[in-house]
């Protein structure tokens, strides 16, 4: 999101309590502001200390703490999002009938924020007619409900009510609020990291896992698109909702990208392109003892796939590329990504620095994304997908 989110995270008192430290350590790192409404029964489960050493923030607990202030109703007037992580068969049972006889309650009646819940219980909690009847009521008010899945439950138990993975929590709570400012948009990306056969072993390729690029598919989906992803040796799982086309090297990856781009509104070429492929892979694996002490490899240039989509572009189509430089001086790295956007003849190009710590197969990025003139339009740090969803932004 452009700006971090006042997002309030409802912890009640299930086994399950545990994962929400993990949910709440991702919405923190993403950079929101994230405040924890603990239930007395939570803290049964996960202390406060650890809530708080987490959120960054005090945990609230008490209705009658904060009077002076209207605690138990400022709080939820504030919120951007309330997210309910887990929610029990009696939270559920509460929130479904209005009833606000703790801080949790009146936050959520006090609030105009929309409201995630992940439930988790029982597999017989879960497929109650009560149970089945409030999730009906309060999807019925607008309430996004995430899972619960099936699996592994308390004790020898196994079956439908095991909460949410906390990383699928997240993304689905964010997803409520993006704007669907893409729709119907055709979208075409590359992610990944191009790999050239020296033999049937061994490869020259790069250190892209296709984080940043899997996280651009996901946050574009989100907001309306039709996403079309090329990966190229993917290290990262993509969802289900969103169509990949595999590839291996980089002259797959050219004729992939092309056939596609025809169709397609905006490219964004975010995968990390060898430059350069063995002129010859051999047909059987290169053994040592042959080779003597040196090995020598002719290489090829590969083909400029951001420049020959520029070349054929039809009108209207944006064309956005990446650039991975290793350069430490901020000025001289601006200068690389202004002469490469010149050369490639791009609408925009995202300019990040790499090294052996960052950008690569990190959680993290940092990006300068310029225009056609050179012009910085946005600079952006912090989780992948929150720059994402910032270069996103400019393409809208």
């Amino acid at each position: 999101m452009p700006e971090p989110l006042n997002i309030v995270v409802g912890v009640t008192g299930g086994i399950a309590a545990y994962k929400a430290v993990a949910v709440i350590r991702s919405l923190v790192l993403a950079g929101h502001d994230v405040h924890v409404v603990a239930t007395d029964a939570a803290l049964r489960f996960v202390g406060k200390p650890t809530l708080e050493a987490i959120s960054r923030n005090t945990v609230n607990t008490d209705l009658y703490e904060g009077v002076a202030e209207v605690r138990h109703v400022a709080i939820g007037q504030a919120a951007d999002l309330i997210l309910i992580v887990p929610a029990t068969a009696n939270t559920i049972a509460k929130l479904a009938n209005g009833i606000a006889d703790d801080l949790l309650g009146n936050t959520v009646l006090a609030s105009k924020a929309p409201v995630v819940i992940a439930p988790a219980m029982h597999t017989e909690m879960w497929q109650n007619a009560a149970t089945a009847h409030n999730i009906s009521v309060l999807e019925g008010r607008g309430v996004t409900v995430i899972g619960p899945a099936s699996g592994q439950l308390t004790g020898a138990d196994s079956g439908q009510g095991r909460m949410s993975e906390p990383e699928e929590i997240v993304a689905a709570a964010l997803a409520v609020l993006r704007p669907k400012d893409l729709t119907g948009r055709r979208i075409l990306i590359t992610a990944g990291g191009t790999r050239e056969a020296l033999d049937p072993v061994r490869f020259i390729g790069n250190r892209s896992s296709g984080k940043q690029g899997v996280a651009l598919a996901c946050a574009a989906a989100e907001r309306g698109a039709i996403v079309t992803l090329i990966g190229a040796n993917l290290e990262v799982s993509v969802s289900a909702t969103i169509r990949v086309e595999h590839v291996v090297s980089t002259l797959e990856l050219a004729d992939a990208v092309f056939a596609a781009a025809e169709e397609a509104d905006v490219v964004i070429m975010a995968a990390a392109v060898s430059d350069y492929r063995p002129e010859s892979v051999a047909e059987s694996k290169i053994k040592k003892e042959t080779q003597g002490e040196r090995l020598t490899i002719e290489l090829v240039k590969n083909p400029d796939i951001l420049a020959g989509l520029a070349d054929r572009r039809r009108d209207g189509q944006i064309l956005v590329g990446f650039a991975a430089e290793t350069e430490r001086d901020a000025d001289a790295l601006l200068a690389l990504g202004r002469a490469k956007i010149v050369r490639k003849g791009s609408d925009f190009l995202v300019l990040n620095r790499v090294g052996w710590s960052e950008g690569f197969a990190t959680d993290g990025n940092s990006v300068i994304v310029l225009d056609g003139a050179g012009d910085i339009v946005m600079e952006a740090s912090g989780s992948k997908t929150s720059v994402a969803d910032r270069i996103l932004d400019v393409l809208v």
